[in-house]
């Protein structure tokens, strides 16, 4: 506001910049979507290392496929990922329970045998312990949990809560439903009185040991004062080899994909605002049926390019070969998956040391090792850079198929990106392009890097410009766009983001009365336009070699 000078003397006055500056997004953040053994259900979890994901969904299980992906993707660089644990009515996944007298129902925090199985023997169960050593026992009981796990063959406590003074009084602070529900990761509780009048505690666990929640009963696995949940159940969806049943593609299949309405399956990434995702990984979609795979990609791709990410689509588990990979109606399902450039593949299919089978070798889908050679690459040399090359070593993978020069050709002009093994160098990433950079395509996102750069100027454009709306849209709001979204565009192009000697080479930034007519400004609209010129990767390297001709003199 001006200043109004009301007495002699001096005034300072601040003058607003109009500098609102434009911040990079990440580019590297992947999203994992799938069955896991724990973990909460169609709930998108944020974890940063294999460690938070051992830790919160259980770590590998040979049922899951992202489980093994999660580990290749911070084995190669990654940093950030979603987890979504999928689930549905037709899985029938179940959640162990226990019910301490007619007062209180103890429930598994989410489904599975993690926390009891069907019978009380299960390796690894949930077990809870109450006792009165309150200050006031007519009125007051002390709740410890404790998740007991078989490590090395012994069984061990791996993690406990205790819970000191709690009452069954429902308008008191310290009211046991309330203060379970509220803070722990192992249970929740259901209060059973009948709620006549009278309020009923649950009685001791333990006749014999007074004090529960002391550390040396607290860890002693082998103590009967501890109560174990059972009931538990994984679904049906596995055989007992941990393959997943052909009668089942379809319900698997739905729980992937979800619910846009009730944001299940993909769609729980719909909650993560204002964070974001940029590489969408479902390996488990190379074990369904054809239709099923189909289904699945067709629609997390268009989700991907409404969310600005790009999607690692896995080859099927029976594609093992080239000639199956080239075989027409294989080739007829990946041209209905050429949708939008935002997917990419890669062949062959990879194999890493299985800790669950004696490191046998397990076949696995390799975008979760991408994703990580993505972070990698991006962190080291920028989105701009592709993901490919000697730089693009994969860590811990190895191929079951060696490929050619001649078939590394024909697979790329399909838009295939292929892994090859090369001495001193071995297995490598060697190719760059998009499902849509078919050579009879002619796209212009014919390569990854170049459609991963415009995701991340989209995003970091739409995040940093929310400013605008609702400004006066006249010149002065015009100018300060082109201020803030030119350094934005500046500062890529001194980190070698865009091709030309000059930023008038590079990238252009107009917002004018050129682009926002008078009867845009009638509308509300202000259009800004933003053009760069991407780096594309050097994907042929042409060598010419002349013989020189002896020099002849007189």
């Amino acid at each position: 506001m001006p200043i109004r000078p009301t007495y002699p003397g001096v005034y300072v006055e601040e003058i607003p910049s109009g500098v609102h500056p434009i911040v990079g997004v990440s580019t590297s953040v992947a999203a994992f979507v799938d069955f896991f053994p724990r973990g909460p259900i169609n709930k998108a979890t944020q974890i940063t290392n294999f460690g938070d994901f051992q830790r919160i969904f259980g770590g590998l299980d040979k049922r899951s496929e992202a489980s093994y992906a999660i580990q290749q993707f911070y084995l190669n660089g990654g940093q950030l990922a979603w987890v979504v644990r999928v689930n549905s009515d037709k899985m029938k996944m179940v959640s162990a329970s226990y019910t301490l007298g007619s007062t209180l129902k103890v429930t598994a925090a989410n489904p599975g045998t993690w926390a009891g199985g069907s019978s009380g023997n299960s390796p690894n169960s949930v077990q809870v312990a109450i006792d009165k050593n309150t200050p006031d026992p007519s009125d007051q009981f002390n709740l410890a949990v404790r998740e007991v796990a078989t490590v090395n063959g012994k069984k061990k406590v791996v993690s406990s809560e205790i819970y000191r003074n709690l009452t069954m009084t429902k308008n008191n602070a310290r009211y046991a439903v309330n203060v379970v529900n509220a803070s722990s990761a192992l249970i929740a509780l259901t209060d059973l009185n009948t709620g006549t009048g009278s309020v009923e505690l649950p009685s001791r666990t333990s006749t014999t040991i007074e004090d529960v929640i002391a550390s040396s009963v607290v860890n002693d696995s082998a103590t009967d004062a501890y109560k174990s949940l059972t009931g538990g159940d994984d679904g049906d969806l596995f055989d007992s080899d941990g393959q997943l049943k052909s009668d089942r593609f379809t319900i698997f299949s739905e729980a992937l994909t979800g619910d846009q309405k009730e944001n299940t399956g993909i769609y729980a990434l719909d909650n993560i605002a204002p964070f974001h995702f940029n590489i969408l990984c479902i390996p488990a979609t190379a074990n369904l049926g054809n239709e099923d795979y189909l289904s699945t990609y067709k629609k997390a791709i268009p989700f991907c390019e409404d969310k600005r990410a790009v999607v690692l689509v896995d080859i099927p588990t029976i594609i093992d070969t080239v000639e199956k990979l080239m075989d027409s109606n294989f080739q007829g399902t990946l041209d209905q998956l050429r949708i939008n450039p935002n997917a990419a593949t890669y062949f062959p299919r990879l194999h890493i040391a299985d800790p669950l089978n004696e490191n046998r070798p397990r076949n696995v889908g390799p975008s979760g090792t991408l994703a990580g050679i993505y972070a990698r690459t991006d962190a080291t040399r920028g989105v701009w850079k592709a993901p490919a090359g000697t730089d693009a070593a994969l860590v811990g993978a190895d191929l079951p198929l060696k490929l050619t020069d001649q078939v590394n050709g024909n697979l790329n002009s399909l838009g295939i990106n292929v892994l090859r093994n090369f001495p001193i160098f071995s297995t490598v990433s060697w190719g760059a392009r998009t499902l849509d950079g078919a050579d009879m395509k002619a796209s212009e996102w014919k390569y990854i890097p170049v459609r991963r750069t415009a995701l991340f100027i989209e995003q970091s454009l739409y995040e940093g410009l929310k400013w605008v709306v609702f400004e006066p849209n006249a010149e002065p709001l015009w100018a300060q766009i082109r201020l803030n979204v030119s350094a934005f565009m500046q500062s890529l192009f001194r980190q070698g983001a865009f091709q030309g000697q000059s930023r008038k080479d590079a990238y252009l930034v107009k917002c004018d009365s050129e682009t926002t007519t008078q009867n845009d400004i009638n509308n509300g609209i202000v259009n800004i336009v933003v053009g760069f010129a991407p780096l594309k990767p050097a994907e042929f390297v042409i060598i010419q070699l002349q013989q020189m001709a002896g020099q002849i003199q007189v």
